[in-house]
């Protein structure tokens, strides 16, 4: 089944030239059918890009998803337009009364600072706390990962002596466990960051539970309330040349930047990427949605919180 997306999103003809089937709301409307609605905080500084990325996982399902894009009220954003915001995005004060299936919140370029420090910390809170009534599951990541576990579970993050960066192995701790059907027994992983969540945080809390982790890169996938929060810490949703672009920016910046790990062929740019995660990351989604949203989510969707 298709995605139902917002009238003229540019992620609609992007993903079209991938043979990925989607449909805007003018069209959607015409089918008998009760879609999941989805929801996306994208805090992300490149909202496009990460709309696109998100969109093209979410796509892989037999399910119909109408999507709904939410930003804060208290952040604006400076590298997409203004005119994209207006069009796509709705503030949370205007979304608050809403039911959904599902949520994603993504990373944002902030890690760095303490989370009381982020100028928009009071009102993602309240968001986190929203979500708790108003969404069947919630998917959070990079940032908002550590973010939802500092603030519902009380877990430390703490700064690297070098940014995570590049392409990690990953295994399962539960191999049975519905999110990793279909997973190998070792998976890859995009990582980009300079803080992390450790095991030893994570294992104290009882009502957290341990899902995958890397022994390069550390945790990455925890979950919570029997799957209605997860916390992953990696990008699988990133396309194949995103961290080629933030390595080439940082370098023409004169940042301190490392070439990513396990991510060029033969180590070498020139050679161009080895993409080992696309697999892995249309698993983690389409898992996510059948399991932990549609299996999970009421029929009549005023039912959720309840």
């Amino acid at each position: 089944m298709p995605l139902n997306l917002p009238d003229k999103l540019p992620a609609i003809e992007l993903l079209k030239r991938e043979n990925i089937f989607v449909i805007d709301n003018s069209r959607a409307t015409r089918q008998d059918i009760r879609p999941l609605k989805i929801v996306i905080l994208n805090l992300m500084p490149l909202k496009i890009t990460t709309e696109t990325d998100l969109v093209r996982l979410l796509s892989n399902t037999p399910l119909q998803i109408e999507i709904s894009f939410m930003k804060i009220k208290s952040h604006t954003p400076k590298n997409t337009p203004i005119e994209h915001m207006k069009a796509f995005y709705t503030d949370f004060e205007l979304m608050r009364n809403e039911k959904y299936d599902g949520m994603i919140i993504t990373g944002a370029p902030v890690e760095q600072m303490d989370f009381e420090e982020v100028g928009y910390w009071n009102e993602i809170t309240e968001i986190f706390d929203w979500a708790r009534t108003h969404v069947t599951s919630t998917l959070y990541i990079c940032w908002a990962a550590q973010a939802g576990l500092y603030h519902h579970y009380g877990v430390a993050k703490y700064p690297l002596e070098k940014k995570m960066f590049g392409i990690f192995e990953h295994h399962t701790l539960q191999p049975l466990h519905p999110i990793f059907r279909g997973f190998d027994d070792v998976f890859y992983v995009p990582h980009s960051r300079h803080t992390e969540v450790r095991r030893e945080d994570i294992l104290k809390v009882k009502e957290l539970t341990l899902l995958s982790e890397s022994d390069e890169s550390g945790v990455y996938m925890v979950m919570a309330r029997g799957g209605r929060e997860f916390f992953v810490t990696g990008h699988s949703e990133y396309s194949p040349l995103t961290l080629d672009t933030e390595y080439r920016r940082d370098l023409g910046k004169g940042l301190p930047i490392d070439m990513p790990k396990n991510y060029y062929r033969d180590n070498d740019p020139e050679k161009g990427v080895l993409v080992r995660w696309r697999g892995h990351a249309n698993l983690l989604f389409t898992n996510w949605l059948n399991y932990f949203v549609y299996q999970e989510t009421p029929y009549n969707i005023n039912e959720i919180g309840e």
